[in-house]
């Protein structure tokens, strides 16, 4: 853990402004606690995410919980080109792995990334099925899943706690917002409260936690999306996932947005650089932030602006940002 006493001056321990070779807080110059920085923490190298679609659903589409899915969901337009769902899982880890390879010579190790739809949502025999044949596979060094906090059971945390203890494992919650009437809006089928819980209990088995977020869902302030930088601190997460809201082709979201545009907050390019400086002053430090936005393929795009950058050159434009500020992740926190 950090140590975060004496946390006004953390950028310069002389005070005054902080210059490019401050160290911050998380031991680098990156005015923000980097994912990349942190792997290189933790495995002393490059690790590299391998997509898995392990053929989940989710129990708002299976009639559990209700029908269709959160609004604004697509997971084609989510996915990555190279995902190969129609094969076993060791198959899609394979071709996966070989891709990236191909694009990052560097890497040697590797995490299975279960992605699509709710990975947790399942009998417990299937659950270790997949993800033990997963682990299997050379190179894999652990997994990264992605579930609902309403589909994690006592009895599946103990299991991942036994795995967390061998492999590399991260939980990762699609929280989207801290409003029960945004989660009621779009579909979610779950509170606020039931994904703070569920963060509690993975935390507290030392399992290490995620959140996913989305800026800009209908009826949400920009007052209202900032304190959820507030809200979010006080929880017990390793790492933070964070996106524009994108409206879609082909979704319920699409149809909504079509017919009235005027509910939904789509950020441009320099308003989102904007609302991620202050969201990120306010961001608990310990949090390592995996993506500050979200790439669609602009022909699955229904709606807003088109950026025209990858998210690599907007990294770099959100670092100048921070830079000019002369802020960073973290300033304005309060514990």
């Amino acid at each position: 853990m950090l140590n975060l006493k004496g946390r006004g001056n953390m950028g310069n321990e002389h005070g005054g402004k902080e210059g490019k070779n401050t160290l911050f807080p998380w031991g680098t110059t990156r005015r923000y606690n980097s994912y990349a920085d942190y792997f290189r923490r933790e495995f002393g190298e490059r690790v590299q995410k391998v997509s898995v679609n392990a053929g989940f659903t989710c129990p708002n589409r299976d009639g559990t919980k209700g029908t269709g899915g959160c609004t604004y969901c697509s997971n084609p337009a989510f996915s990555p080109s190279y995902l190969f769902e129609s094969l076993p899982v060791r198959q899609q880890i394979e071709k996966g792995m070989e891709f990236h390879r191909r694009r990052y010579r560097r890497a040697e190790k590797y995490l299975a990334y279960f992605q699509s739809y709710t990975n947790t949502y399942s009998a417990m025999t299937d659950l270790r099925k997949v993800y033990e044949e997963a682990l299997s596979v050379e190179g894999v060094v652990g997994l990264v899943i992605g579930t609902r906090p309403d589909c994690v059971s006592d009895e599946l945390l103990d299991y991942l706690q036994q795995l967390s203890e061998e492999y590399y494992l991260i939980v990762e919650y699609g929280i989207e917002s801290c409003y029960n009437r945004t989660l009621e809006i779009i579909n979610r089928g779950h509170d606020f409260e039931t994904s703070a819980d569920a963060v509690e209990r993975t935390a507290a088995r030392g399992i290490r936690t995620g959140a996913h977020m989305i800026f800009g869902l209908p009826g949400e302030t920009e007052k209202e999306m900032l304190r959820t930088a507030d809200i979010l601190s006080q929880l017990p997460l390793n790492n933070v996932k964070f996106r524009q809201l994108q409206i879609v082709k082909g979704t319920q979201m699409a149809a909504e947005y079509s017919e009235d545009p005027s509910r939904f907050r789509l950020f441009g390019l320099d308003e989102y650089l904007g609302f991620m400086v202050g969201y990120l002053e306010r961001l608990n430090p310990l949090f390592v932030v995996e993506r500050f936005a979200g790439e669609v393929p602009p022909e699955c795009l229904a709606g807003g602006e088109r950026w025209g950058i990858r998210y690599e050159r907007f990294v770099s434009l959100l670092e100048e940002k921070l830079e000019e500020a002369g802020t960073w992740q973290g300033k304005r926190f309060n514990n």
